[in-house]
């Protein structure tokens, strides 16, 4: 139960300061959003991070699944606490702002870029921010882990926010589009995602951590050097 009230706390948190931030801004501060979610995500790793591991996505949680880092009915658990999350979220903004602010914070594709290319940037994106949760927070357990998914989040806005709103997962989408009515090619955000941390995932995995542990099981020369003759 701890750690599914921090997950929900976490998309919840995602959900909040990153449609609030479109709203205030009315998205026109690109940096600004991306600041938001990028900081939604560092602090709330920070905060409750300890309890679940810090997913905070579906597809973060998918791509554990896939790698055996999390079991599957620990794994629906979170599932339907960040979807929560998200739902909550943008319940409480529509309250505060109206449905109106909440439709505008739904992820979409850009004006000007097509299905596929919005698909594509999902999968891109969201291959960056797993490969860099598996490499810092996974795998070499960094204390700088939580800014460095963070940061990576805020990059990936920079980058693709003009494309496909670069929501990188579907709880940040289902929610909005749920309380907002947005459904405009709300498929691409969970095949895009999804699709992205399992390559990124197991990609890792198998050259990085798998080559470690097969390095680490190798046998240790312990004879001393001889004197050449």
């Amino acid at each position: 139960m701890r750690a599914f009230v921090a997950e929900f706390i976490g998309v919840f948190a995602l959900v909040f300061a990153g449609i609030g931030a479109i709203h205030v801004t009315e998205g026109g501060e690109l940096v600004a959003v991306a600041l938001a979610h990028g900081l939604a995500i560092s602090l709330m790793i920070l905060a409750v991070g300890h309890a679940s591991g810090g997913h905070f996505n579906p597809a973060v949680t998918f791509a554990m699944l896939i790698t055996g880092n999390i079991k599957l009915v620990p794994a629906v658990g979170y599932w339907v606490s960040q979807l929560l999350g998200g739902l909550a979220a943008a319940a409480l903004l529509a309250g505060l702002y109206g449905s109106e602010a909440v439709l505008k914070g739904t992820p979409a594709v850009g004006l000007g870029f097509s299905t596929p290319q919005g698909l594509v940037a999902e999968i891109v994106l969201t291959f960056f921010l797993v490969l860099v949760i598996f490499a810092t927070a996974l795998h070499q357990k960094l204390p700088v882990a939580a800014f460095a998914i963070g940061l990576t989040i805020a990059m990936d806005i920079l980058a693709g926010g003009a494309i496909s709103g670069a929501a990188m997962n579907p709880a940040r989408a289902l929610g909005p589009a749920v309380v907002g009515g947005g459904w405009a090619d709300h498929w691409i955000y969970w095949v895009g995602p999804l699709a992205g941390a399992a390559i990124a995932a197991v990609l890792y995995t198998q050259i990085y951590m798998v080559s470690d542990e097969e390095e680490a099981k190798l046998p240790v020369d312990l004879t001393p050097d001889q004197p050449s003759s």
